[in-house]
């Protein structure tokens, strides 16, 4: 169902403007499966003169790659761009690249063919069409991409988007251009990102960019570079600013969020680091100093009790005993009661090949601490079939795994060998393809089979909902998310709002509805509304 970029973030494919609310998720959904996304309206750029250079954004991936395209286009905005949603209007194209998988990059080549025959049929009249490579693939590819594609111009990295107004100026004089230098310290946190999307209520917050946890088969930390945080005052900013401009739901983003650890404040640099978990431990020394990540979330919470706050991904290595972050997720109302715990797989034997720090037992020993600490929680998770070594043993302890923990939300793929990582140098990907998508298939089938399950346990009761927007299938219908992140589809009708006394209305994007649930699938819920109401409300009256 997605291209990984690290763990829990969901894929993107090809899109001109990245919308939020339903229309994000279907986009996310559509790159997923290698189609277009679609191109809403853009909004009004302020500022933008005419006869300004129009930049055309592409972005495949992850949520990351989301959030970076909005970082780009707020430096070029500031640089005198402007924004276009038409591929043969535009004077540079940029594609946001992802390199997790090779299919990832393939799509990447195959575009670059249409733009060659677009560079080809620009009138003579008109500037010489510019494209450039921004991301992963750029960090990983850069030679290669210079070389095999005369057509590109401009070549930048994850921590070179500063640069863009300079590289593109060198492209402007004929010449090929090329940043892909990892920074130390680089977190765009002066940035405030442009929301691609007029009216959106979600949206992605990064908190931090990089990885350190080299897991044998991740790419991540050779294309983003180590582990570093954004500080708290910056990411707050952020949120009240999106707060402000109706945003109902924000995600803090990053590969490792768990780990969060801001180093601005002098006064907390001689923090102890919390301990791990028994059956956990890690690549590095332990970190000490810093503002953790709970720090974040509180402050995060308390900035507007209508707006709820997911995070993703966290690494299960980092939820230490003393269980502050789930403690918070059970006492604050507008922090979902989701956690995305990516597993990858349910062999101890192929988690020590992959380097994930964890074994079977010590993970489902979490999943049970987690249920625990947060009743009727829901789980999502991350999953890889064929591993370099993988048995048909080792599958098998996947699959029951799967069945054990009953997730709601599953994100699964073949595994795909990737230059520079460890498993490239040290292991062989000795799993045959048909192997893999044997495997692959029977791991889909179990977990759509439980995750139905699980959801039909939901039927009869009455669930929250963020409204998004018009169901794909029905204009009839309204579509939005419950707190445990899972679609939940109902008729768009007059309702009664249960924090005033006025007259019946219908349900808006960005709204809050109770709805009763009457039916699940793996995927969906479908239900009845009782009621628009408020989140403050609806938690007071659970």
């Amino acid at each position: 169902r997605r291209a990984r970029c690290g763990p829990g973030q969901r894929p993107v494919g090809r899109g001109v403007a990245l919308p939020a609310g339903p229309d994000l998720r279907h986009f996310l959904r559509a790159a997923a499966a290698g189609q277009p996304g679609p191109s809403p309206e853009l909004p009004p750029e302020p500022g933008s003169t005419p006869g300004a250079p129009k930049v055309y954004l592409e972005t495949y991936g992850c949520q990351m790659n989301v959030s970076d395209t909005e970082i780009a286009w707020a430096i070029l905005q500031k640089n005198g761009y402007a924004r276009t949603k038409e591929l043969e209007e535009a004077d540079v194209v940029l594609l946001v690249t992802c390199s997790v998988r090779e299919k990832a990059e393939q799509a990447i080549w195959n575009r670059l063919q249409h733009l060659k025959a677009l560079k080809a049929r620009r009138p003579q009249a008109r500037a010489p069409l510019r494209v450039g490579i921004l991301g992963c693939m750029a960090e990983r590819l850069k030679e290669e991409i210079l070389h095999r594609e005369k057509l590109v111009d401009v070549v930048a990295g994850p921590d070179a988007y500063r640069d863009l107004p300079r590289l593109l100026a060198v492209a402007e004089s004929g010449q090929q251009a090329a940043n892909v230098l990892l920074s130390l310290d680089e977190t765009y946190a002066d940035i405030l990102p442009v929301q691609t999307s007029a009216g959106g209520r979600t949206a992605f917050v990064s908190i931090m960019r990089g990885c350190d946890n080299m897991c044998s088969y991740c790419i991540v930390p050779f294309t983003r570079g180590r582990e570093r945080s954004r500080p708290i005052a910056s990411i707050l900013q952020e949120v009240r600013m999106l707060s402000d401009q109706g945003v109902k739901e924000v995600t803090l983003l990053g590969q490792n969020v768990n780990s969060f650890r801001d180093l601005s404040e002098v006064q907390f640099q001689s923090v102890a680091a919390p301990g791990l978990s028994r059956g956990f431990s890690t690549v590095y020394k332990a970190k000490q100093g810093g503002l953790r990540f709970t720090h974040l979330l509180d402050q995060v919470s308390r900035i507007d009790p209508e707006m709820r706050i997911r995070f993703t991904s966290p690494h299960p290595k980092d939820f230490p005993d003393e269980a502050s972050v789930l403690q918070l997720i059970q006492e604050r109302h507008n922090i979902c009661k989701q956690l995305h715990l990516p597993a990858q797989s349910g062999s101890t034997r192929v988690l020590e090949a992959m380097r994930r720090g964890y074994t079977r037992e010590a993970y489902l020993e979490l999943v049970h601490h987690v249920r625990d600490s947060i009743p009727g929680v829901s789980l999502s998770s991350d999953f890889i079939a064929g591993f370099c070594g993988e048995t048909e043993e080792d599958h098998q302890q996947t699959v029951s795994l799967l069945r054990e923990v009953r997730y709601n939300v599953g994100f699964l793929f073949a595994y795909s060998m990737r230059q520079k990582t460890r498993a490239h140098h040290r292991l062989q990907d000795d799993v045959p393809a048909d192997v893999k998508k044997r495997r692959l298939e029977q791991l889909i089938a179990t977990f759509r089979e439980e995750a139905a399950r699980a959801n039909a346990a939901l039927v009869g009761q009455a669930q929250l909902v963020l409204v998004e927007g018009p169901s794909k299938r029905s204009a009839s219908e309204l579509c939005g998310r419950n707190d445990g992140n899972i679609k939940v589809i109902f008729p768009d009708a007059e309702l009664e709002d249960a924090a005033e006394s006025g007259a019946p209305g219908r349900a808006q994007p960005g709204d809050y509805v109770m709805v009763k649930v009457t039916s699940a699938s793996s995927q969906t819920l479908r239900g009845v509304p009782l009621c628009r109401t408020t989140l403050s409300r609806a938690a007071a009256s659970h």
